[in-house]
């Protein structure tokens, strides 16, 4: 049997395709609770700085993502496997992409107000939780994959548009769902204000599940096998022997077996070496 492993053109690895992920979860929580606010003329300001006291009037929305930890129970293999990216039959030569399985991250928010009196506090937050909850998901947007080329596509090998309509079964969306979560205590939460010196205010957990994809590799055809020729059906036809060296009966004469296909995945670029190609190779 002859491996023949392909012959690749310009970089096998392209960067990461989920490396801003994480920072576009945060600017989504803020952009949809400011969409979404209709209490009054003023939206609030979001603050990120847990120690940050307006001097006036000024309501504000306090959004801290204070962890990040790994879903141990949507963990994968690390073992590389073909990526869901449609860009053409590679029995017809079109390249093969492989990655990772994405890396599936729990995001951790502290969500917390402030007004300057506490029964317009207690209101702020009220607004709050049911806009959250309103929140299916986050982020709802095709799947993001960067080729070593440099080049952004969607699963279907497009050019990148987040804005772009659904429309196929083969198109894979990104989604980013968020979560009322119990995640920390109340003497948890007094901890982490003591730590950034802030007073403290009645706060709520949200967790945000994302999915982070690595970086894309580029093959070219994948790789080829060559199996050695078999003997031909008709030799096996004209043999006479009915029995085998330990006595066992043969097979019937001029019964020739019908191919049979293997299972698993079906196969990809394997094809046998005719008798005058082996000559050819000799």
């Amino acid at each position: 049997m002859t491996v023949v492993l392909p012959t690749l053109d310009g970089p096998l690895k392209g960067p990461m395709s989920s490396r801003s992920i994480i920072g576009e979860v945060t600017e989504a929580l803020h952009r949809f609770l400011l969409e979404g606010y209709d209490l009054s003329d003023q939206p609030p300001r979001v603050e990120e700085d847990l120690a940050f006291v307006p001097k006036d009037r000024e309501e504000v929305i306090y959004v801290y993502m204070y962890r990040a930890a790994q879903n141990p129970s949507l963990q994968n293999r690390k073992r590389l496997r073909v990526a869901p990216i449609f860009t053409g039959s590679p029995e017809e030569g079109g390249p093969v992409f492989y990655h990772r399985p994405p890396l599936i991250l729990d995001l951790f928010y502290l969500v917390m107000v402030h007004a300057r009196f506490r029964s317009d506090a207690e209101r702020l937050l009220g607004w709050v939780l049911l806009r959250l909850h309103e929140a299916t998901h986050l982020i709802y947007r095709p799947r993001r994959f960067i080729l070593p080329d440099g080049r952004e596509i969607d699963s279907l090998g497009r050019p990148y548009d987040p804005h772009v309509k659904e429309g196929s079964e083969e198109l894979c969306m990104e989604k980013v769902s968020l979560a009322l979560v119990d995640d920390l205590t109340v003497g948890d939460g007094i901890h982490l204000f003591t730590l950034f010196e802030a007073p403290y205010r009645p706060f709520l957990c949200y967790r945000a599940r994302v999915a982070l994809d690595g970086p894309i590799l580029a093959s070219r055809g994948g790789t080829t096998i060559r199996l050695p020729p078999l003997e031909s059906k008709e030799a096996e036809a004209s043999t006479n022997n009915t029995e085998s060296p330990s006595g066992r009966i043969k097979g019937s004469k001029g019964r020739i077996p019908s191919a049979r296909t293997p299972p698993g995945p079906p196969a990809h670029r394997i094809r046998r070496v005719t008798d005058a190609e082996a000559e050819h190779e000799e």
